[in-house]
């Protein structure tokens, strides 16, 4: 719901290797288990770089980020071009890409009514899948 897209970046060392370490990693992340996957590949990238590129690909778009159980910001490629929201399993962590454009009309009418401007807004559901459900 944000109008404003951001200035794409410069394309350093450090921000081509996060990008090839999200593209081959098709779950979630956080930014601790990326630097340690970037630094056993012997790439020599800071924790510190590593948050600030993530931020980056965030409000690019680039990214989706859910919170773990624990709170933790968990990273990964978007699978989806478009605004959407999550369904995790809590058992498992498979997640489910939603488009639902109920929520989108209710947060819409929401911001309406509320005079608040540069909105923005994400929705995850957790529970467990029916194979985590059913075992």
């Amino acid at each position: 719901m944000t109008s404003e897209t951001p200035a794409p970046q410069r394309m350093t060392r450090q921000r081509k290797a996060v990008e090839e370490a999200l593209s081959k990693n098709k779950g979630f992340c956080s930014a601790q288990d990326l630097h340690a996957t970037l630094r056993a590949q012997g790439n020599r990238v800071g924790l510190a770089t590593v948050y600030s590129q993530l931020r980056v690909m965030v409000d690019a778009g680039m990214l989706d980020v859910i919170r773990s159980d624990a709170g933790e910001a968990m990273y990964r490629r978007c699978g989806a071009g478009d605004h959407h929201h999550h369904l995790r399993c809590r058992s498992c962590g498979n997640v489910e890409e939603l488009h639902a454009p109920a929520v989108e009309t209710w947060a819409s009418e929401v911001v309406s009514s509320s005079g608040y401007r540069d909105v923005s807004h994400s929705l995850e559901i957790t529970g467990l899948c029916p194979a985590c459900a059913s075992g």
